[in-house]
Formats: C-alpha cells, structure tokens, sequence
C-alpha cells in the first residue's frame, strides 16, 4: 500500500514477545520505522524468555510455531523446546534489525493519552511520547502463586516455573510439584528421573493426550526446506491448513471433536493399568474442555516407583513440607509451582489511562473485552496484538498476531497520509462483538462444563470462537462506521457507526 507521507508516526510497543515482534517487523516492512520496543525483561522472547523451567516444550509443532515472514527450516525437533523457540525469537530480532528499536528492562508503568498522543513511562521514570501505543503484552507473563499457610516458613526452597531459578538443585531431593496443566505434567516427566522422591499436589486432573514430544525433525526434511523456500511456503501453509481443523475440533460439536474426545480416554485407559491411579487421574469433564495437555511421558513418569499423585487439598506448608487434609505430612526438599498465571491482566498492572482520563480498570470493570481483539472503546491511537479473545486454543498466535499489525497498519498509512489524527473504536461496535463473541461460543468445547483458566472473573470465556477465515475477514480492512476518527480537517470530529 503506497502512502504519501506527510508526518511519520512514532510508536511506541509494549513487550517483545511473539505479538510485539510481529507488529514491529510488519511496521518495519510498511515503511515505519520510528518505533520503540519497551520489554520488561533482559531479552526478548515474552513467555519463551520469563519460561525457563526443565521440560519446557512448546505443545504447537514447531513447523506451525513461527512467523510467516522468517521461516525456520531446521528445527531440531518436531515440538521445539523452549530454549530453541527463545534462540529463534532472538535470530528474528537480530534478522530484522529490531535491536536498536528495544529497550530492555523497561517495564511500562503510566500511558496517559493526553488529548492529541500518548506519553509513557518506565519504572526508571523516564518518560516517552507517541503517537500510538501497541500494547503487545501478551496473556500469560503474571505468574500465580497459591496463599498457601505456612509458606513463608518452609526451609526448603521454592519455585514458580515462569520464574525458574537455575541454581535450585532438584536431584537427589524430595520435590514437591504443585499443579496439573500442561507446565505441571512437563515438569513432573522432567524432574522425576533424578528426584529421591517426587509428589505431585493436582485437585484436578488433566486430560494428556499421548505424543512423542521428543521426537526429532528429520535433518533431511531441514535440508529440503531451506533449499526450497517455496516448498518451506508450502509445509507452512498445511500446518496452518492442519490447525484448522483443530480449530473446527474446538469450535464445533463434530465427530472430529468426539473422536479426539475418545484418544484422550484411550490414552489414559493404555498407559495407567493401576485402577485406583487410573481413578485419580481421570477428570469429570469433557477432554478439550481445558487447554489440551500432551505429553508422551507423563504417565510413565507419575507411574515410577519415586513418583506419587495427592489430590488431596494441602491445607498448611510445614518448615518441614506440605500438610495435605488427610492429616499426612510430606517431607519434602524443595516445592515447585506450576499454578499458571493471571491469564485476564493484560497490560495491567500499567496505569492506562485514555480519554478523559478513563483508566484500563474501569474500562474493564465487566471484564476484559475488545473490538475484534484489538481495540477498546476509550483509548484513542492504542491498540492491542493478541488482547482480550485471543486465539490462544484455536488458531496460529503468530498469524494472528501478523494479521493484526497488517490491520494496524491501515490506520499508521491514514496517519501518515494525515486523514486522521486520532482514531478510537466505539462503544457500539465493541459490544455487537462481544454479543457475537458470546454468541458463537455456545458450541465450543470450552463451554462444556469444566472451570478453566480460559474464564474470566466475570464467568465468561476469554478466548476466540471463530475459524481463521472469519478471522481474516474481520482483520483485513477496518471499517470507519466502528470508529471515532478524529480527522485534522475537521479539528477532532468524530463519525460513529449506526451499523449493526
């Protein structure tokens, strides 16, 4: 798209994870290049840099977990590990130049939106101005740690996986592993080889559907692909094609869902003969229900002579281990939380204020909720990649996140052209698509009756309830009649949609 420039937009990014990477490299090939990435960690990577913990294995193929626009052909295996997809994040940043655009350790405190910009701040109180703000802070990097009593006493050491510390030794001692998603099963086939003991605390069981994570990807499919990028084009289109119909698993009642329904059972009912531990590993809802768990070692490993399964509540943290309501005391050397994060937070806990001052806390005082995923009524010039409905168990983050910075980038083209000088979504057009949102997400697995991380405090589900096609028709060109367009040639008026 061709834009005569008249004024060049600054902009500042928010993180530089996977969504802030997107937005940055399709602003950077469009032309706009006065940006800053602000990343409140020592690297970049978002969850692939706080995520350090042994097993860390992303659940995605590797040959789908990446951007369009930086094709990796020599993944080393056909689930990557975490180290890998952080090496890869880094090779990108490096590939398009991003490195003089971040600026590490700098965790946003304040955007104001002051009437005509944005002015940020860091912790170190240094303070920014832009024209726009892309909030790309991503859903899972607030960790969450369990009140337990007695915490604060125990002589051992403790842990949460998103915060991972290297010089904790776990061989030889007797682990405590807190949780039973995906981090949880990971990190119990991980650590339990090498423990003297390992407990895992799990209220509720998971469904693990069998995969052999460790499998490696063929050097010779490496080889074809990098000699062959449109072959490359190709293997990523499948995988993207493939995801698909994942998705239609998710979001429709099919028998695709119900077959996938009865390889989850058939994996449990294979790998643990025990009839009591099969019993205690069997969940009372629907497989799918939660975000899906893989794994092709954790039964083996909850399994092993070292190895035990509580689900009994832990009532109290002793000096000494953890105090379950049964009354058993389990000695325990080091405990390990694999609780999840705050998934809703978003760019909070930042003072966010848009117009009139109206904070990110009163905006979402219903819950979390954007247009599209994308943009908040209140909030002129500030958008969000991967926000509120993202598509974090269904379609490609990556495309989505490129799909979005694209979509962005039509309003930086305006801008710069100087069509507008602010641009905000309305109240109306945010609600038609949250009523659609609830709608569509009638169907879906997610909404079959277990309590999952996926809800919000105000009990609904913060996820995306449509296929990639519905997705790309939403995000391919913006529709002025949802937005307030504060044009230069009529000094901030504002047209609102009337559309239903």
């Amino acid at each position: 798209m061709a834009t005569k420039l008249i004024r060049a937009p600054k902009i500042i990014i928010i993180g530089a994870g996977v969504a802030g990477i997107a937005a940055a490299v399709t602003f950077k090939k469009a032309g706009f290049d006065d940006f800053v990435i602000l990343e409140k960690g020592a690297d970049v990577g978002g969850v692939w840099f706080w995520n350090r913990y042994p097993g860390l294995t992303c659940d995605v193929p590797s040959q789908l977990y990446q951007f369009g626009f930086a094709p990796k052909p020599d993944w080393s295996r056909v689930w990557a590990t975490g180290p890998e997809i952080q090496r890869y994040h880094a090779e990108v940043v490096d590939k398009f130049g991003l490195r003089e655009h971040v600026r590490l350790n700098s965790e946003v405190t304040d955007a104001v939106f002051d009437g005509r910009g944005w002015v940020v701040t860091v912790a170190d109180g240094t303070e920014l101005t832009a024209d726009f703000v892309i909030a790309a802070t991503g859903v899972l990097h607030h960790p969450f740690t369990p009140d337990l009593p007695g915490l604060d006493s125990f002589e051992g050491s403790v842990v949460h996986t998103a915060r991972w510390d290297d010089s904790i030794g776990t061989a030889g001692k007797r682990i405590a592993v807190v949780g039973s998603g995906s981090t949880g099963v990971q990190v119990v086939s991980a650590l339990q080889p090498d423990a003297v003991k390992l407990t895992q605390f799990a209220r509720t069981p998971q469904w693990v559907l069998w995969a052999p994570m460790g499998a490696g990807q063929s050097p010779v499919l490496a080889k074809l692909l990098a000699a062959s990028p449109e072959l490359h084009g190709r293997v990523y289109a499948v995988s993207l094609w493939a995801s698909g119909i994942l998705a239609d698993v998710a979001l429709r009642p099919t028998w695709r869902r119900r077959a996938l329904q009865r390889l989850a059972k058939l994996s449990l009912r294979a790998q643990v003969r025990n009839k009591s531990l099969r019993e205690a590993l069997t969940p009372d809802y629907q497989p799918l229900c939660k975000r899906q768990v893989i794994s092709g070692t954790y039964y083996q490993a909850i399994q092993a002579d070292n190895a035990e399964l509580v689900t009994d509540k832990i009532t109290e943290v002793t000096p000494t281990g953890i105090r379950t309501a049964d009354g058993r005391d389990h000695d325990i050397d080091v405990i390990v939380f694999a609780t999840g994060f705050h998934p809703h937070n978003y760019m909070r806990p930042m003072n966010l204020r848009g117009r009139d001052g109206l904070t990110i806390d009163e905006a979402w005082a219903k819950g979390p909720r954007a247009y599209r995923m994308t943009a908040i009524p209140g909030f002129p010039n500030l958008f969000t990649v991967l926000g509120p409905n993202s598509p974090t168990g269904s379609i490609s983050l990556q495309y989505s996140a490129e799909l979005t910075a694209r979509y962005i980038t039509q309003w930086l083209h305006r801008y710069a052209a100087g069509e507008v000088d602010t641009v905000e979504v309305t109240e109306q057009a945010t609600a038609r698509f949250n009523d659609a949102v609830a709608e569509a997400m009638g169907p879906t697995v997610w909404n079959t009756g277990c309590n999952s991380w996926y809800f919000t405090d105000q009990n609904t589900i913060d996820l995306w309830p449509f296929d990639r096609k519905t997705t790309t028709a939403m995000l391919t060109e913006p529709d002025d009649r949802d937005f307030l367009i504060g044009s230069p040639a009529r000094c901030g008026a504002v047209a609102e949609s009337t559309t239903v």
